[in-house]
C-alpha cells in the first residue's frame, strides 16, 4: 500500500513518527497522524483550514491531548496500592528532581521503530479505500485525512471537540483529493 503514497502522504507518516518520538509515545495513533497532516502544507491542512478549523489551535490541542494521554494515572495506581506521589518523592529524593521523567525518556528513546495502533492502521487502510472510491491511483494527505475522519478515532474525536464540522472538512478533503 505504501508504494501508492505520494510524497506528502509519506512525509505525514514519517512526521507522525517524529511527533510520537517528541511526545515519548510508545505507539503512533491517529492523533500523531493528525498533527503531522495539520502541521505541513498540503491537501489535508488546506481541507482543515478551508473547513473552518483553526489549524494552529488544533495542533496545539492535539499535542496536549497526546501528552496527557501518556501520563501515569494516579487513581489507577492507587487502586492497586501504589501512591504515585510517594514514589515520585522517594525517587527524586534519591536520584534528583525529574528522575522518573528522565528515565521514561531514556527507556522509550531506545526503541527504533514505533508501532502503529490498530486505529491508526485502520485509518491508513481507510485512506486507501477513500483513494479508490475517488478514482485516484495514489494516496495523498487528503486521503489520509479522509481515513482519519471516516471512522471513530481519537483524531476524529479531537476534531469534533475542537468544534470542527467533520462533514465539511471531509467535503473539502474530497475536493482536494479529486484535484490532486
Amino acid at each position: 500500500m505504501f508504494e501508492r503514497f505520494t510524497k506528502d502522504a509519506r512525509a505525514a507518516v514519517v512526521d507522525a513518527q517524529q511527533v510520537a518520538r517528541d511526545a515519548h509515545s510508545e505507539q503512533i495513533d491517529t492523533r500523531h497522524l493528525l498533527v503531522a497532516l495539520a502541521s505541513a502544507p498540503g491537501p489535508a491542512r488546506t481541507a482543515l483550514s478551508d473547513g473552518g478549523v483553526d489549524v494552529g489551535g488544533l495542533v496545539d490541542r492535539t499535542r496536549a491531548d497526546i501528552a496527557a494521554g501518556d501520563e501515569l494515572d494516579p487513581g489507577a495506581l492507587a487502586a492497586v496500592g501504589i501512591d504515585l506521589d510517594e514514589v515520585t518523592r522517594r525517587t527524586e529524593e534519591t536520584f534528583g528532581e525529574g528522575a522518573l521523567a528522565r528515565a521514561g525518556r531514556v527507556l522509550r528513546g531506545r526503541r527504533k521503530h514505533i508501532p502503529f495502533t490498530p486505529d491508526a492502521k485502520k485509518s491508513l487502510e481507510l485512506a486507501l479505500r477513500e483513494a479508490i472510491r475517488l478514482g485516484s491511483k495514489e494516496i495523498h494527505g487528503g486521503h489520509l485525512l479522509l481515513g482519519l475522519t471516516r471512522a471513530d478515532s481519537p483524531a476524529r474525536r479531537i476534531l469534533v471537540d475542537a468544534g470542527a464540522d467533520v462533514d465539511q472538512v471531509r467535503q473539502r478533503a474530497e475536493g482536494g483529493a479529486q484535484a490532486a
